[in-house]
């Protein structure tokens, strides 16, 4: 190996080892956490943290895209010295770390005393997904909480259902979880969107590119969700393609806080739409699956 190659591969390892999925999977629940606490302070007068995790969703955010740019110079780097990366590679790599089994994540460790408690709140996340789906629950998931699960495998699921255009599969999956589950799709998804919607693009997503997705997404969103808000859908386009924080507030306007199941919902129902215009299973999503190839956009779009 040439001192050249050798310097390429190191530059390479040290990019590699820049933990860009971490601090997005990070960003991402902050985010859902925050979306959550403000949807309960339109019921409450108290201080419940709001500010205090946007400033440090707000830092996460600046960690975020600082990776992304020493990332961006190393290839850049590269690029320069001849040995740039190879047309077609596969780009980052967040989506696989958001959408690792939560059994496979550490966690801090817990008191050995510590009581579980289940979930004390009702059916509110049954009684939310009803009014997304139009989907009542069954007879036997009917009063019930639905019962812990893995996030990440939920999303296959919901996924699977929506790729096969099956509204009441759909309703029976997100009623038969609790509402911690359900919430999760919020932290799991924004990676996963941003890499899909750049598959079916042939590029990162662009703000300029959110009339595209709408297009594309829109109909087939609505239909399996009619009760859910046109700007719950605009809001997940303008984060999937990096709009600017001032114009998505802008756009919103003095609009309250929305129902954070509603987000969580229509987002994996997102995911399984775009894999649909992508013509892939709901097995792609599998983090130890191999890099499904990036097509070209007009062959992406052709695809239902």
């Amino acid at each position: 190996m040439s001192l050249l190659q050798d310097l390429g591969a190191q530059l390479r390892a040290a990019a590699d080892g820049l933990p860009t999925g971490e601090v997005a999977a990070a960003m991402n629940k902050l985010r859902s956490a925050a979306e959550l606490l403000r949807w309960v302070q339109e019921e409450s007068s108290q201080d419940i943290g709001v500010v205090r995790i946007g400033h440090a969703t707000e830092h996460t955010e600046n960690a975020a895209a600082a990776l992304r740019a020493c990332e961006d110079a190393i290839e850049r780097y590269l690029a320069v010295l001849g040995i740039g990366a190879t047309p077609g590679a596969a780009p980052g790599q967040e989506w696989r770390t958001a959408l690792r089994r939560e059994t496979d994540q550490p966690r801090p460790e817990q008191p050995t005393d510590a009581p579980q408690k289940p979930e004390a709140l009702g059916p509110w996340w049954q009684q939310r997904v009803a009014k997304l789906t139009g989907e009542a629950p069954s007879s036997e998931q009917a009063g019930k909480t639905g019962e812990p699960g893995d996030t990440s495998e939920l999303l296959r699921r919901v996924a699977a259902g929506v790729r096969a255009g099956d509204r009441a599969r759909l309703g029976r999956e997100l009623h038969g979880v609790n509402a911690s589950t359900g919430l999760g799709l919020s932290a799991v998804t924004p990676a996963v969107l941003h890499r899909l919607a750049g598959d079916l693009l042939g590029h990162d997503p662009r703000p300029e590119d959110v009339p595209r997705l709408r297009t594309a997404a829109e109909g087939r969103v609505k239909a399996l969700l009619p009760g859910t808000e046109p700007h719950v859908l605009e809001t997940l386009l303008d984060r999937i393609c990096r709009v600017p924080v001032q114009q998505q507030q802008q756009k919103r306007g003095d609009q309250p806080a929305g129902h954070p199941a509603d987000t969580a919902v229509t987002a994996s129902v997102l995911t399984g739409v775009l894999l649909a215009r992508l013509g892939r299973d709901a097995g792609t999503l599998d983090p130890s699956t191999p890099e499904p190839v990036r097509p070209r956009p007009e062959q992406a779009e052709d695809k239902k």
